[in-house]
């Protein structure tokens, strides 16, 4: 079992940038696959990035490619998310989750593990 701390979220005005990170417990977070998502008010929860357990490959949601980098820090059993260029539209809570396939996937009911989600909110 793994547990996930995200922290990094605030307030920025459109076109700034924020650092999401996301703290895993425990000595088996390079065994997981990991993923970003989000969830407006009103809306389902939606992909945002996925990465696999060696960083070799990443994913992105369309709405975000180009302006969102993923990565991993496997040493440190820590997550991030890179947001560049942010749009009133990113305004969401942003939860990281843990995955044991061996596989990254847009589908969040593959996910095993959640974090409590950490908000941002992009003024315009």
């Amino acid at each position: 079992q793994v547990q996930l701390v995200e922290s990094g979220g605030g307030l920025v005005q459109a076109g700034g940038s924020l650092r999401l990170s996301c703290a895993a417990s425990g000595r088996t977070f390079m065994n997981y696959v990991m993923g970003w998502f989000r969830q407006a008010p009103g809306k389902e929860r939606e992909f945002v990035a996925a990465i696999s357990r060696s960083a070799i490959s990443t994913y992105y949601a369309d709405s975000v490619k180009g302006r969102f980098t993923i990565s991993r820090d496997n040493a440190k059993n820590t997550l991030y998310l890179q947001m560049n260029s942010l749009k009133p539209e990113d305004t969401a809570v942003y939860y990281c989750a843990a995955d044991r396939g061996s596989i990254p996937t847009m589908r969040s009911s593959q996910y095993d593990y959640w974090g409590q989600g950490t908000q941002v909110t992009v003024s315009s």
